[in-house]
């Protein structure tokens, strides 16, 4: 996953969580991330996912678009803290924190388990012929 934080523009302070690509940004309504600032075009660039190259980012016909104050071009791979300027809006590129899934079921599972063998053992042991 992937994680955007807005830092400048009117969306400033917000963050989005990237889950599924391509991840269009833009002015549009139809956009995974609407941003209604001053130099961001209906559509301006898209992230998509290349399993050889990880995160890259590709500008539409006409749209500006910097990464670390660089020009890019299309088909640029992200790295970890880039920043990415359309117009007046700068966001930062983040890989997201992975989350982690709940094992209390296998943890409950594991002591039952162990509470029947410690169990088993002392039946057995009071079996035993004295």
């Amino acid at each position: 996953m992937v994680q955007l934080n807005v830092l400048s523009g009117k969306a400033a302070g917000r963050s989005i969580t990237v889950r599924r690509f391509p991840f269009d940004i833009g002015r549009a309504d139809q956009s995974h991330l609407v941003l209604d600032d001053s130099g961001v075009w209906n559509r301006h660039f898209t992230l998509e996912f290349q399993p050889d190259h990880g995160v890259q980012i590709s500008q539409y016909p006409d749209a500006t678009l910097t990464v670390n104050l660089q020009p890019v071009a299309a088909g640029h791979s992200l790295r970890n803290g880039d920043v990415i300027g359309l117009g007046a809006v700068r966001i930062q590129f983040w890989l997201a924190a992975a989350s982690q899934r709940s094992l209390r079921a296998r943890e409950l599972f594991v002591w039952i388990m162990l509470a029947l063998v410690v169990l088993t053992e002392l039946v057995l042991l009071g079996r035993l012929p004295h």
